[in-house]
């Protein structure tokens, strides 16, 4: 049952959010600036019906796609990072009770101590600098653990709850702050740590477990290199919220994670729409650069939903080189393109204890919940 308020008209809908509860499957992993639930409840409030088929091209933590399930439609998400994917696929999968049991056992499990050579770490680089030898060593240790599970979906809901101490045992300051500070961390406390998060996650999946129904397919790739043939459509409802260019860099914060857990945060940084390196260096992007990224995705969105398909999108503001960049302008510049127009647009405001991003790089003290429609661009 999704919080959407059906009966009112767009417009009227309490986009702030300002009583929004903490929705249990939010809990599972820290992913700075996510939809909260109340955005993609109302957005299917006012335009799904059961059994429709609902696209995110940048589904993050999955949001989006939780939501879409418990409204009985099929979902499908996108995205280039591999923490993202591994959250959506462990909160969108369905659980049984033994299951749940299992994955919960590991709280409990001793967890092996291994004679570990440098070599095993050797391929993350500044290790020394960003975790205490301990700390590796009980890292190290823990993946050696899950990579023993022989169940994929008990492997997977392991590796999150192991992802979601990494920044937590680090020496990087915080989720949103990417510097180092000291912390004295032993490796008894990595292990107390990840027991109490295995824990914490099941706890988080048994009150928010999606029902049986539809699942979810997530795809980790580049939006840019998708193409029709790689998805199961025609969608009827795309519910997004594109990367805002300088804003955050997602594989930064994130890259220690993918570094334990086996991913390849380099080529994420290559490719991740948005990042800050990308408007800085030198033949550094512009603000056209993303309308053209998102002129390429209305064109992908047109090939793959139906005529009738509201595309659905929330953005903010950016500032470039101390430019402010008019997103929703931006935005409808590139859907015309492709023969759409602006439906529906409002402007949420977003709670100061919410904001994830420096002020200095985007002005996110609000966003825009912008509804396209096929139609003449006027």
């Amino acid at each position: 049952m999704t919080r959407s308020q059906p009966n009112l008209a767009f417009a009227e809908i309490d986009w702030d959010g300002a009583s929004e509860g903490v929705e249990p499957l939010a809990t599972i992993h820290p992913y700075p600036a996510r939809f909260i639930s109340l955005i993609p409840d109302s957005l299917l409030g006012q335009f799904s019906k059961p059994g429709m088929n609902v696209l995110d091209p940048f589904c993050g933590s999955g949001t989006t796609l939780t939501s879409a399930l418990r409204a009985g439609c099929s979902a499908t998400g996108i995205d280039l990072h591999p923490i993202a994917c591994l959250i959506s696929r462990v909160k969108t999968r369905s659980y049984g009770d033994d299951e749940l049991h299992n994955i919960r056992a590991h709280a409990g499990m001793p967890i092996a101590s291994q004679v570990v050579s440098r070599d095993l770490v050797s391929a993350i680089p500044k290790v020394d600098h960003w975790f205490g030898l301990e700390v590796q060593q009980a890292l190290r240790d823990i993946v050696l653990h899950i990579e023993l599970c022989e169940s994929l979906n008990e492997r997977e809901a392991l590796m999150c709850a192991l992802s979601r101490i990494i920044v937590r045992v680090s020496r990087q300051e915080s989720d949103t702050r990417y510097a180092a500070i000291e912390k004295s961390i032993a490796y008894d406390d990595v292990i107390a740590q990840f027991r109490r998060s295995v824990a914490d996650l099941c706890s988080s999946l048994f009150a928010g477990r999606i029902p049986a129904g539809p699942e979810a397919m997530i795809l980790n790739r580049d939006i840019l290199g998708i193409e029709p043939s790689d998805l199961r459509g025609p969608f009827d409802l795309v519910i997004t919220s594109p990367p805002y260019p300088n804003a955050y860099e997602y594989w930064l914060y994130h890259k220690y994670r993918m570094y334990w857990l086996g991913y390849d945060p380099l080529f994420v940084r290559e490719r991740e729409i948005g990042a800050r390196p990308h408007y800085f260096k030198k033949n550094h992007q512009t603000a056209e650069d993303f309308e053209r990224q998102m002129h390429h995705l209305f064109g992908l969105l047109k090939a793959v939903t139906t005529p009738e398909a509201p595309l659905c999108f929330v953005i903010s503001d950016s500032i470039i080189h101390g430019v402010t960049v008019d997103n929703r302008a931006l935005m409808g510049r590139a859907a015309a393109g492709h023969g759409y127009r602006l439906k529906e647009a409002t402007l949420r405001r977003i709670p100061y204890t919410r904001k994830a991003f420096n002020p200095r790089v985007s002005p996110r003290n609000s966003e825009h919940v912008l509804v396209f429609e096929r139609g003449v661009a006027s």
